[in-house]
């Protein structure tokens, strides 16, 4: 399962300290107009060593392609690329080639596999989002051709909360702050808890949403290719998510139907919603309205302090973690939210496409 999506496809590979990472992108239309370096820029904002408040480690994150882009526009052939891992310091990690880090990837791989790579977590590190974020750039570029927007942004970390409906956000402000909250006076307070917190040599979680408009009605499919489901699936891929919801969500648990239902409206000719409890989908269909929902992400597993653990052997023992690591990952995670967001979009568009020709 490195593969994700069905007509628009992403398979990656590489972890987080081997010579690189990358990817290949199938099933990509011909005949696009490609901006590498819109590519190139949703990449850097998931760099990491961008800030005080993640990651000190710093890579680069040049992505070269290498198949699929003839003078500028897609060949509707595979797109492959690599991004070189540069700023490793594996030696980090030799405490923890034989102990298992708590709420980590080490035991349940070793259970799986029989072996690991425990430099940086290997293959279950955080670093190959940077792969799905190439393939989202590229599938939001398309999407732009079809009025489609996403736009992620950090609406919590901790008990800090964005208390604004997203039509009120200007989501130009969101790249005006390290972490990523479209609301200076909030992302300020946000800053300062995770610095706290990462001074501490403690972890902190938070909640990034996402919101896609120009989403035409009669996206996604019934029963088990449901729009919410395809896009909770993505989004519960990605390292340190802990749960989804869409529309009202679990806040409607203690409404009642008369509160939440979305009557039906006519405007300029066309059928709307006077409300969006529902989040632009209903059905497991888009509905044209905007697509609204939530991630939870837990905080980083990785404390830089001592705690109690197990090695190999199963015998206790303290393990204290060394490296640089993320203090909470809501800043970086917004470019990968919106990339899964467009890849889900983009692959259901394929698909509606695919079907209306064969009509």
């Amino acid at each position: 399962m490195n593969t994700f999506g069905q007509l628009y496809r992403l398979t990656s590979f590489g972890e987080s300290h081997g010579e690189a990472i990358g990817g290949v992108i199938d099933g990509i239309p011909s005949g696009f107009e490609i901006d590498l370096e819109e590519i190139q820029s949703q990449l850097d904002r998931r760099r990491p060593g961008q800030s005080a408040i993640v990651t000190g480690r710093r890579e680069s994150d040049r992505v070269r392609i290498l198949s699929g882009i003839f003078e500028g526009r897609t060949l509707g052939t595979p797109i492959g690329f690599i991004i070189d891992n540069s700023d490793h310091h594996s030696n980090d990690y030799e405490a923890m080639r034989h102990c298992f880090r708590p709420s980590h990837a080490d035991f349940t791989y070793q259970a799986k596999y029989g072996l690991r790579d425990h430099r940086g977590g290997g293959r279950s590190s955080a670093r190959e989002t940077a792969t799905r974020v190439v393939a989202g750039a590229f599938a939001r570029q398309i999407l732009s051709h079809h009025g489609i927007t996403v736009n992620a942004f950090t609406s919590q970390v901790g008990p800090i909360i964005l208390n604004k409906d997203f039509h009120d956000i200007d989501f130009s402000m969101t790249e005006t702050n390290a972490v990523r909250c479209p609301d200076s006076p909030t992302a300020a307070r946000m800053e300062d808890l995770i610095k706290t917190v990462k001074a501490e040599g403690d972890t902190i979680g938070g909640v990034v949403s996402c919101v896609i408009k120009g989403v035409p009605v009669g996206l996604g499919e019934p029963v088990f290719g449901k729009l919410h489901a395809r896009l909770a699936e993505a989004m519960m891929s990605i390292n340190a998510a802990k749960g989804f919801d869409y529309g009202n969500g679990f806040e409607g648990a203690s409404l009642r139907g008369s509160e939440t239902i979305d009557k039906f409206i006519s405007r300029e000719g066309h059928i709307h919603t006077a409300t969006n409890n529902s989040g632009g989908i209903q059905g497991g269909i888009s509905n044209g309205e905007d697509i609204y929902f939530r991630v939870a992400f837990k905080p980083v597993a990785t404390l830089l302090r001592q705690v109690e653990t197990v090695n190999d052997l199963g015998e206790p023992t303290i393990l204290k973690a060394r490296g640089r690591h993320d203090p909470c990952v809501v800043a970086r995670a917004v470019p990968v939210v919106e990339a899964m967001a467009a890849m889900v979009i983009l692959d259901a568009l394929l698909i509606d496409r695919a079907r209306s020709q064969r009509r």
